[in-house]
Formats: structure tokens, C-alpha cells, sequence
């Protein structure tokens, strides 16, 4: 896992390399199919990725996105209305038995395909229209890493492609500081031993990095075995809140940007509660409020942020596991590819 985590910064880079060039043909692709509904589908660390993709798609291309729910296809067997429609299936594998059949369904009722995964030669690569692939190189470790920001690299091509290009040269700085967040690996080495018996925690974020608070606790819970709940700081504050005591582990992401403001006082009213706050920000405002402290060690740009940010928390998690005794290679009751139905 960690040497995955290590591996991003030059996955990135051939990603961009290599699939950079499709930004251009596929958005004449899609404009020529009067696209007025996104709907991603997808499950596990793909389910996070597609929520950054529901964000980033709605700001920057003013389509409605919607998160689709495979049983509806599976289990209930729904016939639904496509046409205008671009389904987008977020797979590692390309194996998701659900997303595929998801896929094909969609496909019949008119929808226009799109697959993003790391295999070219899967199911889900033969199914769909459109491919836009990871290319991150085969992933060892059960928990996903470097295919989990290849796919929001992924998501960033794709808005991209709708806006005829816009935005493509800005993402060319996204190796450089994916490289920078992977120097805090001595940082989080020297404070996991904090969080050794930890067994519970919240991780708290909104807006664009919404996806990697989802992200972070799924980590936490498959290789470090942490009930991790996960909150937008905004439903945070309608309920939640009210488990928080002396000592309680909340982990806050903090970009710049929009959200900010939001998330310092969050992380203020955190601090008058007592609860033992770990923030992941480049920003003294909000650190100062903090228990313990993810130093960003460059100002990032809210719409580049996810990719970089989530680095410090997959390395909390890998580091967690080790000083656990676990290894989070293979965590139990996990395969790499699961089929679900």
C-alpha cells in the first residue's frame, strides 16, 4: 500500500500523458449528443470517486448529476428513460457485475456510455462507448491508492471534455503536488503511535473534498478495522455533533477556498468541546485550532485539492495499520475485485 501510495505522483503524470490527448475527441463526442443528465455508477472506493465527479460535473458543466443505485437495475429491475443521458461507469476492475449490467441497461434505453477503469481488456472497457483509462499500473494492494486519484484525475478529463477543453493545462500541476504531500510521510510516521488504540472516529470536509472524507473512513475501516463515520461539516451540525466529548477523534479536511471559512469554525467549536482534532489544511488559521496538525506544505487551489489532500490521510491510514499490528495489504474478509449483484 504504501508504495502505491509513492507510485501517484508518476501515475499522474503518465495518466495525463496519455489520456490528456482524448480530452478533445471525446468532448466533440459528447457535444454532439445533447448530453442534459450525468449519471455515475459505481461501488467502494470507485462510489467515493464518482462523488467528487457528481461535484466537480455540476460546477463546472452545469449539468445535473445524478449517483446512480444498481439495485434498481439488479434487484427491481426498473426500465428507465436514457435518452439524453451519459452514463459513466467508475470501476478499477472494469469487473463491477452490478456496474456493467448497469452499463448495458442504460445503454438500451438510449444513454450514451462512458467506462473509467485501470484494465483495458475488461468487461467494462468492451461494454461502454467511451473509455477514459487510469493507467496507473496493476494495484497490488487491496485498498485502492493510486486508482482512487486516478479516477478523480479521471473525473477532471471528463469535466474537461464538456467545456471544450477548459481547464486541461491547469491539471498538468497535479504530479508536482501530489509529490510535495507525499513529503509529510516522516510528519504522519511520528504521530500514528498517538492513535495506536484508537477504535472510532469522524472525518469531516465538504464541497469538492467531500469525496475524500468518504474516502479516508473507508480506509481507516478496511485496513486499520476504525469505525470511521464520515460527515459534511454542514450535516455535521444537524445531530452529530452530539456524540462529541473530551478527547474525541475528528479528522477535518481544510482546504482553501469556499469552504473554509465553514470549516475553521467547526474546528473551533471542535476545540470548546474537547475533542481531538487531526486537521489536514495548509492554512495557520484553521491549524492553530487543531490538536494535531497535516501541514499541507504548499497552498493548493480548492479545484486541484482532492487529489493532493487525500495523500496524508491514505498514509495515516497504511502507517495506522502497521503500528496496529495489521497489515493493510490484506485486510480480512477482502478481495481485490468484489462482484456484487
Amino acid at each position: 500500500m504504501l508504495q502505491e501510495i509513492k507510485q501517484q505522483p508518476e501515475a499522474l503524470a503518465r495518466t495525463l500523458r496519455e489520456e490528456g490527448p482524448k480530452v478533445a475527441t471525446l468532448g466533440r463526442f459528447l457535444a454532439a449528443r445533447d448530453i442534459r443528465l450525468i449519471v455515475l455508477v459505481a461501488r467502494g472506493s470507485s462510489d467515493n470517486a464518482a462523488l467528487f465527479g457528481r461535484y466537480l460535473l455540476e460546477i463546472t458543466s452545469h449539468v445535473p448529476v445524478s449517483l446512480a443505485a444498481p439495485s434498481v437495475h439488479t434487484l427491481y429491475n426498473a426500465k428507465l428513460d436514457m435518452r439524453n443521458a451519459l452514463v459513466v461507469g467508475v470501476s478499477q476492475s472494469g469487473e463491477g457485475t452490478d456496474i456493467n449490467l448497469v452499463l448495458e441497461n442504460a445503454k438500451k434505453a438510449g444513454a450514451c456510455t462512458l467506462g473509467i477503469t485501470n484494465e483495458p481488456r475488461s468487461a467494462m472497457a468492451r461494454l461502454v462507448h467511451e473509455v477514459l483509462l487510469i493507467r496507473a499500473g496493476k494495484e497490488r494492494s487491496v485498498a485502492a491508492t493510486k486508482t482512487y486519484t486516478g479516477q478523480l484525475l479521471m473525473f477532471y478529463l471528463l469535466a474537461a471534455a464538456l467545456q471544450q477543453g477548459r481547464g486541461l493545462e491547469k491539471l498538468r500541476q497535479l504530479p508536482e503536488l501530489a509529490s510535495r504531500c507525499l513529503e509529510l510521510e516522516p510528519v504522519v510516521h511520528s504521530l500514528v503511535e498517538r492513535y495506536r488504540f484508537m477504535n472510532h472516529c469522524l472525518v469531516v470536509g465538504r464541497g469538492l473534498v467531500y469525496a475524500n472524507v468518504y474516502e479516508l473512513a473507508i480506509k481507516l475501516m478496511e485496513t486499520c478495522y476504525v469505525v470511521s463515520e464520515r460527515f459534511s461539516s454542514a450535516d455535521f451540525l444537524h445531530g452529530p455533533v452530539a456524540m462529541i466529548e473530551a478527547d474525541f477523534p475528528v479528522i477535518v479536511f481544510a482546504p482553501p477556498g469556499k469552504t473554509f471559512n465553514d470549516m475553521r469554525r467547526l474546528t473551533q467549536q471542535l476545540r470548546k468541546l474537547r475533542a481531538e482534532t487531526l486537521v489536514i489544511s495548509s492554512e495557520t488559521a484553521i491549524l492553530k485550532q487543531a490538536t494535531r496538525t497535516l501541514r499541507i506544505p504548499v497552498k493548493i487551489d480548492e479545484f486541484l485539492a482532492p487529489i493532493p489532500y487525500i495523500i496524508p490521510g491514505q498514509l495515516f491510514a497504511a502507517m495506522l495499520a502497521g503500528v496496529k499490528g495489521l497489515c493493510p495489504d490484506r485486510p480480512r474478509s477482502l478481495q481485490k475485485v468484489t462482484k456484487t449483484l
